[in-house]
């Protein structure tokens, strides 16, 4: 039976003893210098080092493992906050039990762990595990870097197969826990297979790192001879004047860069890629965007400008010859061009004051008499009154001159074909600038405005920065199209990056992600386009100075047509002016008949049609000649394809005319109003939108409030039901200004008074009875009377707008404003009135009510 023994435990943290290795030992625990001080009294100086199961400063039995090695402590000496000391490995013991002595310490009962020796210790499968150890372990410390005759010396030393195994596991780099593995196997066989797996592993390892070092070196010494080769092979093409393309372009991009007048963020940004670029080889990806960006750095106009053009009367001869009408937009060109021709001529004027006030001489002369004290103050104090004056009379130009500089923001706002982009460009011509168009429709990118940073695989500038350096110029007519048709997405919201470069405030400052540097736009005059302004985000819209393009009449369209649209098609189709001639009654028979728009492409596109059929005939040889009337005009496009509404040819009970506008331009409704015998309900068809349902329920609301000055009998509403109907039933429809048309239809019906067929109406009710005002006066007017309505109801506020109409119109028509539904009632019932506040009806009695009543009820 093997010994047992009572022995101070020495708890090990991240170390393993192994039987017959010495390892020096640093104790510094309260604990564990006990144990030591009571093994330095013994005579035999062992102790029982176990190691510990968790990485704790404080040590309790449960927290070590079970098996650990009785080792010897030997060469004792104390140190600064401990002791140290060798240990060295005995035999594997296993504790029995451990236990807090009366010292202060751990103690443990330990019995020595009987190993497992081989069955057969010279079994060929054992020996030859013994000798695969040897050889493996001695390669393992020749790489490792360990002294040939050393490793051999102790290999050899270790007889016996037990003791090789601890000692080749005391030196692997392995974990701690791998170690307490090999510590706790007592079968030798089984521990050697286990030492030789990880021998085989560290080998493994230091053959790859080996291999790696080696690669990285030769890859390192390639790539330094290579660089020294390339600098060898530059010097001595300088010296023979054979500098390839590349080191031409270079020295080109240097001086291109050099001339630059750039603020001084831009020149430091510019000087350290340069000095990167001349460290960096050419044959390298880093290389390539390095000059390229300086490349999109050299080709932006950092300081050339264009001279604008500020003559006024050229500058409106080419608007005029460019566009027919748009008054307005023209009126805010001009206004913009004379502002800038006066701060020019008003600078100009200041630069010359100060040349001539520079070039004076000074007087020499000095003062016979010396002047008294108070008389110099006085010169003192007037000098210097009098050179506030000249700075203040010298700056003020200068800041004006500052101010001038920045270009207003323009937002053309109206629908499609009205001439909103290529106004822009009549403008860059009248101006003498250079012209720049980027279309926003779609975009949903942030990048799309500001760039990518150059981290990015394949970064660019954004399309502002591509736009400048289209232009080659620092003060072009930049276009923004279609503004309202930004998207948003993950990626940003291009809408927001915007805002810095439409702010006139913040835009002289422009960073985009790519350039890196603050790039000047305040000379730029930037011009928007968008079809809805309740699509533009609010603070864009802000920045921005609307201007609104409405839609064209058919006298306009008309003009256009002859002047600009059929000259162009004759021309695109190999028309001769004398081949082909169109009448203005067949020009307007195709606006009225083929089109429905509030501007002219789809009218340039049928004109086109026109000049094609007559392109046709005269190559066959059908016509030498041909004039378009409206009879061939139908003849050539076909059937009518709009069928535009037409006033009723009589009045009728119970349906009213109403106005309504689309961005196609505007028309006239019908409302129908048809009264059943019912629950009192009201029903609404014609795909209406909320809110013109709204406004209907309002109009039968007022309608039963008001049924005694309106001539309906009271008990009439508990037994009809009422159906507002509203044709095109395909066509949704919603807004507020039906709502007078809506009441109108309604009270006819109910009074059984018929409304006039030869007036239309627009306008928003309440409740109480006022007639609020709404939008598209002049598209809805002119709908009316393309329709043959002469006599129009719009709410008093409204009337103003009809000065947007052109006056041959103007003077057709009969405008009523008025302020509350009563006056609407009054015009547009037959025989109603409207005096001193009260409704009146020519045929008003009870008579007529009671037989309405008796009407409906069966």
């Amino acid at each position: 039976m093997s010994e047992i023994l009572t022995l101070p435990v020495l708890p090990l943290r991240d170390t393993v003893i192994f039987p017959g290795v010495t390892m020096p030992i640093g104790a510094g625990r309260p604990g564990t210098l006990k144990a030591i001080q009571a093994v330095s009294a013994a005579d035999e100086k062992l102790v029982f080092a176990v190691s510990q199961r968790e990485n704790l400063e404080k040590v309790s039995p449960e927290r070590l493992h079970t098996i650990g090695a009785v080792a010897r402590v030997g060469q004792l000496q104390r140190v600064t906050g401990g002791v140290q000391f060798l240990l060295q490995g005995e035999y594997r013991g296993i504790a029995l039990r451990i236990s807090e002595s009366s010292g202060g310490y751990l103690e443990a009962v330990v019995r020595r762990a009987e190993e497992m020796s081989p069955t057969d210790p010279s079994d060929a499968a054992f020996v030859a595990l013994q000798r695969e150890v040897r050889q493996r372990a001695a390669e393992l410390g020749q790489k490792a870097g360990f002294p040939e005759e050393v490793v051999k010396q102790v290999i050899q030393s270790a007889e016996d197969p037990g003791r090789l195994a601890d000692l080749v596991s005391a030196y692997l780099e392995i974990s701690h826990q791998e170690r307490q593995t090999l510590l706790e196997t007592l079968s030798v066989e089984e521990r050697l297979r286990q030492v030789l797996i990880q021998v085989q592993r560290q080998i493994g390892v230091l053959d790859a790192q080996e291999d790696i070092k080696s690669k990285v070196q030769q890859e390192l010494g390639d790539r330094q001879r290579e660089m020294v080769l390339r600098e060898q092979l530059k010097a001595i093409q300088e010296e023979l004047g054979e500098l390839d393309d590349s080191d031409a372009g270079l020295k080109e991009l240097h001086e291109q860069l050099a001339k630059l007048e750039l603020p001084e963020e831009g020149r430091k940004e510019v000087d350290r890629e340069l000095d990167r670029l001349g460290r960096m080889n050419r044959e390298s990806m880093e290389y390539q965007v390095i000059r390229t960006y300086l490349e999109t750095f050299a080709e932006l106009p950092w300081n050339t400008r264009s001279d604008d053009d500020l003559e006024l009367k050229r500058a409106e001869e080419v608007l005029d010859q460019d566009h027919y009408g748009l008054h307005d937009v023209k009126d805010r060109i001009m206004e913009f061009l004379a502002v800038r021709q006066l701060q020019t001529r008003r600078n100009d004027e200041s630069k010359a004051s100060r040349e001539v006030e520079a070039a004076e001489p000074k007087s020499d002369v000095e003062p016979d008499v010396e002047p008294d004290v108070e008389d110099v103050k006085t010169l003192e104090t007037d000098s210097t009154e009098l050179e506030t004056d000249s700075t203040e009379k010298v700056d003020l130009p200068v800041v004006a001159e500052e101010a001038g500089s920045k270009g207003p923001i323009l937002l053309f706002i109206g629908p499609p074909g009205v001439g909103k982009t290529s106004i822009a460009k009549s403008i860059a011509r009248a101006m003498g600038r250079e012209y720049v168009r980027i279309s926003l429709g779609g975009a949903r990118d942030e990048a799309d405005i500001r760039g990518h940073r150059r981290t990015y695989v394949g970064a660019m500038p954004g399309r502002v920065l591509k736009g400048m350096k289209q232009a080659g110029t620092k003060n072009p007519v930049f276009l923004l199209d279609e503004v309202d048709k930004l998207g948003v997405s993950y990626q940003g919201d291009p809408a927001s990056a915007l805002l810095e470069v439409l702010d006139p405030a913040q835009n002289d400052s422009f960073v985009d992600h790519y350039l890196g540097v603050p790039f000047d736009l305040s000379e730029v005059l930037f011009i928007t386009t968008a079809n809805f302004i309740q699509n533009i985000p609010g603070p864009l819209l802000d920045r921005m100075e609307v201007v609104e393009f409405t839609g064209y009449t058919e006298r306009e369209k008309l003009e256009i047509a002859k002047r600009y649209l059929l000259p162009r098609q004759v021309s695109a189709n190999a028309l001769e002016e004398d081949e082909i001639s169109v009448t203005d009654e067949a020009i307007l028979e195709v606006i009225s008949h083929y089109t429905r728009e509030a501007g002219v492409r789809q009218l340039e596109r049928e004109m086109g049609r026109l000049a094609r059929k007559v392109a046709r005939r005269v190559a066959i040889g059908e016509v030498e000649s041909m004039e378009v009337e409206p009879d061939a005009a139908r003849e050539i496009l076909g059937r009518p394809k709009i069928h535009p509404e037409a006033k009723s040819i009589e009045d009728q009970t119970g349906v009213a005319t109403g106005m309504f506008y689309t961005p196609a331009g505007g028309d006239i409704m019908f409302v129908e109003v048809s009264i059943m015998r019912g629950k009192g309900e009201l029903i609404l068809t014609g795909q209406l939108g909320d809110v013109m349902k709204e406004s209907a329920r309002a109009a039968w609301s007022y309608a039963r409030s008001h049924a005694a000055q309106l001539g309906i009998p009271e008990d009439i509403f508990e037994g009809v039901d009422a159906h507002i109907h509203c044709p095109a039933g395909a066509i949704p429809k919603d807004g507020p200004s039906a709502g007078v048309t809506m009441a109108t239809a309604m009270v006819s019906a109910l009074s059984g008074r018929a409304a006039r067929h030869d007036l239309a109406m627009t306008g928003e009710i309440t409740l109480s009875g006022r007639v609020l005002p709404i939008g598209g006066v002049k598209e809805k007017v002119l709908g009316a009377v393309r329709a043959g309505i002469e006599t129009i109801v719009l709410p008093s506020e409204n009337v103003a707008d009809l000065d947007d109409l052109p006056q041959d119109v103007r003077d057709r028509l009969e405008v009523i404003g008025v302020e509350e539904l009563g006056e609407v009632l009054g015009q547009a019932i037959r025989g109603g009135s409207f005096e001193d506040g009260r409704l009146l009806f020519s045929d008003q009695d009870s008579d007529r009510a009671s037989q309405r009543s008796d009407q409906l009820q069966h």
